[in-house]
């Protein structure tokens, strides 16, 4: 018998969530036939088989999430299994059952170093209740300090794929960024009526970056280095309903329109359809949030590290504004950046956000 674990799938995480299972326990494989899908980083990957068996154990259902390193399934090399063709979908009830986590606790006591067991009893934690992180399970006296700093789990629901994703995102970029930012509105008055307002927002987001190569960079904290970008590979914040996407526009500054918005209209597909590739969600230089597509007019936007910007566009509203001396009814958008403060000045935010606005307004 050989046992599978979670590969390392790339992206720097160090676990992934089981979204379906491609076999059931029982079945016969060949090697780099589907075996599970699990999603990671926002991205649905489906693992193949590593060798050609039968499937003896699956070692998670969906919905567990599961760490690099931790058993996947098990296979018996030799076996000959009933035939499961290709691809058998999702397990059934009674199949998810079967598959579920063994429990540590089924025919032997719980497993717990001497330290863990002093530290819940001193505590009044249940041991019973806590997963172990330590070898073949073994708590810890890190899980129940974990377990101790919890708050009550009634009425609490754990965050799932994409939104926990954004949730240790967001953390992170927190924790790292010095962020600050600067505002102002674009008099759009001179546009027609069916303007395409992502796709004028993309030009002039990249023209932006071409006047002020300041904001389109990574910033290394750690080194206390910049890496400014030739290439504007701009970041589209996309929202759905399981959570926030960021896929990217590559090389936006050296498309024409008809190209930019075919990419535009690409990206919306696959991430609704939840097909887009892992790779198409990082690297991005610089992001850009339209969210006045639904509301709001200034916000303070989290820039992504290793990021040093993000543009955000605010909800068009018609104001009155003096124009030439006289008061006009005029199409206003309300622009917010964000930025690095470690890495760009003020100056530097002040000029770019004033680039945009001279674009959108030609």
């Amino acid at each position: 018998m050989k046992t599978f674990t979670l590969p390392d799938l790339g992206e720097g995480l160090q676990d992934a969530e089981v979204v379906a299972w491609h076999v059931s326990e029982g079945a016969r494989v060949v090697a780099d036939q589907p075996l599970v899908s699990v999603e990671t980083q926002k991205a649905v990957v489906e693992v193949p088989a590593p060798w050609s068996g039968t499937v003896t154990v699956l070692h998670a259902k969906p919905g567990d999430i599961i760490e690099v390193g931790a058993p996947v399934a098990d296979f018996d090399i030799e076996g000959t299994g009933e035939d499961a063709g290709a691809v058998v979908g999702t397990l059934s009830k009674e199949s998810t059952a079967a598959a579920s986590l063994p429990s540590r606790r089924e025919g032997s006591a719980i497993r717990a170093v001497p330290a863990a067991r002093k530290l819940a009893a001193d505590r009044g934690i249940d041991l019973a209740a806590i997963t172990g992180t330590g070898p073949d399970g073994t708590i810890t006296r890190k899980d129940v300090e974990a377990a101790a700093s919890q708050p009550p789990s009634e009425g609490y629901e754990p965050l799932r794929r994409v939104r926990r994703a954004m949730a240790r995102n967001m953390a992170r970029a927190h924790a790292e960024v010095a962020t600050t930012n600067v505002t102002d509105e674009a008099n759009l008055s001179g546009w027609k009526a069916n303007e395409d307002i992502t796709l004028r927002l993309v030009l002039a987001t990249a023209a932006a970056c071409k006047a002020e190569p300041a904001l389109n960079a990574w910033y290394d904290g750690r080194r206390e280095a910049r890496l400014l970008h030739a290439r504007i590979d701009l970041g589209i914040a996309t929202n759905t309903e399981e959570g926030l996407f960021v896929p990217v526009l590559r090389d936006a500054g050296n498309r024409s329109k008809k190209d930019l918005r075919a990419g535009l209209n690409a990206m919306r597909k696959d991430v609704e359809a939840r097909t887009i590739p892992a790779h198409e969600l990082r690297d991005q230089t610089i992001t850009l949030s339209n969210f006045g597509m639904i509301g709001g007019r200034h916000a303070n936007l989290v820039v992504m590290p290793p990021q040093v910007a993000i543009v955000g566009a605010g909800r068009i509203t018609t104001e009155p504004r003096i124009v030439e001396g006289k008061v006009a009814a005029c199409r206003v958008m309300p622009l917010s950046l964000t930025f690095d403060h470690r890495a760009v000045t003020g100056a530097e935010a002040a000029r770019f956000l004033m680039k945009i606005m001279k674009a959108l307004e030609e």
